[in-house]
């Protein structure tokens, strides 16, 4: 599951009384649609699957490692530590069996399947198939619009023992969240599927809150057809940065890549964008199409959009 960061204790004790922080608040029930769908039609290569869905309530990507508790609120840092509890207990309960797995993520769970892809692998039997996936998660570190770097405050909660030290040795461990430093150590097959444009980063790294005191930029984050000439022509160097980033990760062919140029965040649990009467396409390829296809071998699939607004299959975000 996905569900953002907290970076400081305020943060991270709000979020405790919230889904996002604590069992107590979580639903009951979540809907299963998209690559989670047991409808054929809708998910053809795995309805049929064991389906499971790891709640978020760490704040860090399932990262952080903080031996002390904190005593004016009790918070405890150790995401790291639910991880592997999670998948022992599903290999108790049968995954240890499996014949073919496959971890995905949305978001701040896309990022989790990055950081995540090879620890999953080791503790998968080496038998069966093991890939992953990233829906949404390749956050990039990149200046604002005003030339600073807010995003690189969105990380903390000692995490860095748990990020690769290939990263670590050689710069800040913060740095060692953004996947275009860390995602080409990755050996377990994985495959991207993100917007070029992602609404999240437009509105969270590009143009973060802060830099746009007066809301120039308001009606534009809300709907790209809402920008302006200049709004577009920053968005346009907002993909380039993300696809020289996109580079880092490598050309290998067990990765896969499916970078449409949508204004969207998360793509492969909404059914409309997975496979739909209507559903983007890449290539004259839906995602779902894609990703099944990498992931049986049935073809690879490393493909990149063109520069908006060239997709008119796209499901842009547009908020109210």
């Amino acid at each position: 599951m996905g569900g953002g960061w907290c970076n400081n204790v305020t943060l991270c004790l709000n979020r405790s009384e919230t889904r996002l922080g604590s069992s107590k608040h979580m639903d009951k029930a979540v809907n299963f649609t998209g690559i989670l769908s047991r409808v054929q039609n809708y998910n053809p290569d795995f309805y049929n699957w064991n389906r499971i869905k790891i709640r978020y309530c760490d704040g860090a990507s399932f990262t952080g490692d903080v031996e002390a508790v904190d005593p004016d609120t009790n918070l405890h840092f150790r995401g790291a530590r639910i991880w592997p509890a999670v998948i022992e207990d599903l290999l108790s309960k049968g995954m240890k069996d499996a014949k073919n797995a496959f971890l995905s993520g949305n978001s701040a769970g896309g990022l989790a399947s990055i950081l995540h892809c090879d620890s999953f692998r080791a503790l998968i039997p080496s038998g069966a198939k093991v890939k992953c996936l990233s829906d949404a998660g390749y956050f990039i570190n990149v200046k604002d619009i005003s030339g600073a770097r807010h995003i690189e405050e969105f990380y903390s909660q000692g995490s860095a023992k748990n990020l690769p030290s290939s990263c670590t040795s050689k710069i800040k461990p913060e740095l060692c969240f953004f996947p275009q430093n860390v995602a080409h150590e990755i050996k377990t097959p994985i495959i991207f599927v993100n917007a070029a444009y992602d609404s999240w980063q437009i509105k969270n790294i590009l143009v973060p809150t802060i830099v746009d005191p007066h809301g120039t930029w308001h009606n534009c984050r809300r709907n790209i057809k809402n920008c302006s000439d200049d709004q577009i022509q920053a968005m346009q160097g907002f993909r380039l940065d993300f696809l020289k980033a996109l580079e880092n990760a490598g050309n290998s062919s067990s990765k896969g890549l499916f970078i449409d140029s949508c204004y969207a965040h998360g793509q492969i649990e909404l059914q409309e964008t997975w496979l739909f009467d209507d559903s983007p396409l890449l290539a004259k390829t839906t995602i779902a199409k894609a990703v099944g296809d990498w992931y049986y071998d049935r073809r690879p699939f490393q493909k990149i959009d063109c520069p908006y607004p060239c997709n008119p299959t796209c499901h842009n975000l547009v908020t109210i």
